[in-house]
């Protein structure tokens, strides 16, 4: 009898959250963040609706002194043009090899998608935009922390001289490692959302994205993809597959 009771009340609790979940995500199409059509994509929706609706837009992340700077390692990718990586490309693996040698002066980032002008920028032109420094927590997935300094420019500035269009809704980052990943508009103009080509006072290192990542410092490190090269602008949610950290069933949104 004890068990049965259990059981019951598994599955009562699961039932109740996917009837909240449903009552959140009434509505949803390919504009949402995707549900996957089970529990767990479910309350995912649920948790970046409530974020969403509950958490000021504009709530900024701490923000530290120098003196808080801690080693950071890098993790995942650390040169995208090395073969005996995971994540190895042998296309986009040659492109950076020589990107990297003529230390990226013939690298660009393009902006496309749902924009009025869109645009190539060097990494030159990047650094003409007006620069913010923040010293920020970096919270990885496997369960440490570290501190450090990054400087950039923030992405709304440049998504604003692109020219988005009111219809956007998602930002889709593309990088050497064949990563890509997306966030939504409130966190792409949030002011904290950097486009970093440096990291405490110096250029960017390779391991740690060079020339270029992306800084969301509100949602774990995962977000933060690095060795950008394009970023695609859209009005509906663009499910990376297995491109993207949704492969390994991680959260699309997961926001601190």
């Amino acid at each position: 009898m004890k068990s049965e009771h259990v059981l019951t009340s598994r599955r009562a609790i699961i039932t109740g959250l996917a009837s909240s979940g449903g009552v959140l995500l009434a509505g949803c199409s390919d504009t949402q963040p995707p549900t996957y059509g089970n529990l767990l994509r479910m309350a995912d929706n649920l948790t970046y609706r409530a974020q969403r609706l509950l958490l000021p837009r504009l709530s900024l992340a701490r923000e530290y002194d120098s003196h808080d700077i801690t080693s950071i390692p890098a993790i995942g990718t650390t040169d995208p043009a090395d073969p005996h990586q995971g994540s190895y490309n042998e296309k986009n693996g040659v492109l950076y090899q020589q990107l990297r040698d003529g230390r990226f002066a013939d690298w660009r980032l393009r902006i496309e998608g749902s924009v009025s002008r869109p645009a190539s920028f060097s990494l030159s032109d990047l650094q003409r935009f007006p620069a913010r420094t923040q010293i920020t927590k970096h919270t990885c997935e496997e369960g440490w922390s570290a501190i450090a300094e990054w400087t950039g420019v923030p992405l709304q500035r440049v998504l604003q001289a692109a020219g988005i269009l009111p219809s956007a809704r998602f930002v889709n980052f593309y990088a050497f490692d064949a990563t890509l990943d997306s966030i939504d508009m409130v966190d792409a103009l949030h002011p904290q959302t950097l486009l970093a080509y440096g990291m405490n006072g110096r250029d960017l290192p390779v391991a740690h994205g060079a020339p270029l990542r992306v800084r969301v410092e509100r949602q774990l490190g995962y977000k933060s993809i690095k060795f950008l090269h394009r970023i695609r602008v859209t009005e509906q949610f663009y499910d990376p597959g297995k491109l993207g950290p949704l492969q390994n069933g991680w959260a699309w949104y997961i926001g601190i």
